[in-house]
C-alpha cells in the first residue's frame, strides 16, 4: 500500500495547516491510521492516531485541543487539523498505515 501526504509548507506562529494521507488501496478502509512527526534532532513521534471506523482518535499530549485527526473512508484518505500551530510542531509529519509508511511532508512554523 503506498501512502502519500500532501499539505504541509511554512506558517506563522498561530497558523494553521491541513495534512493529508491518500492511501492507494482500497483496503486501508479496514485500517488503524496515524501521523507521526520527526523534528530535526529528535526521535520520533506519534502525534495523532484514528481507528478504521473513525469513531476512536487519540492524541499526544502536546497537541490535544490544537489538532484533529479524521479521515474519509471512500476517498481512502486521512486528514491532520492543525491550529494554534507553534514553532515547536517544526517537523515532518508522517502518515502510517500497519508496516506502511508515507515520504513525509514537511511543516515549518515561523516564530
Amino acid at each position: 500500500v503506498q501512502l502519500v501526504e500532501s499539505g504541509g509548507g511554512l506558517v506563522p506562529d498561530g497558523g494553521s495547516l491541513r495534512l493529508s494521507c491518500k492511501a492507494s488501496k482500497f483496503i486501508f478502509r479496514f485500517y488503524d491510521v496515524a501521523w507521526h512527526r520527526q523534528a530535526p534532532g529528535k526521535e520520533r513521534e506519534c502525534v495523532a492516531g484514528i481507528s478504521s471506523s473513525g469513531s476512536s482518535t487519540n492524541y499526544a499530549d502536546s497537541v490535544k485541543g490544537r489538532f484533529t485527526i479524521s479521515r474519509d473512508n471512500a476517498k481512502s484518505t486521512v486528514y491532520l487539523q492543525m491550529n494554534s500551530l507553534k514553532p515547536e510542531d517544526t517537523a515532518v509529519y508522517y502518515c502510517a498505515m500497519s508496516e506502511n509508511w508515507g515520504q513525509g511532508t514537511q511543516v515549518i512554523v515561523s516564530s
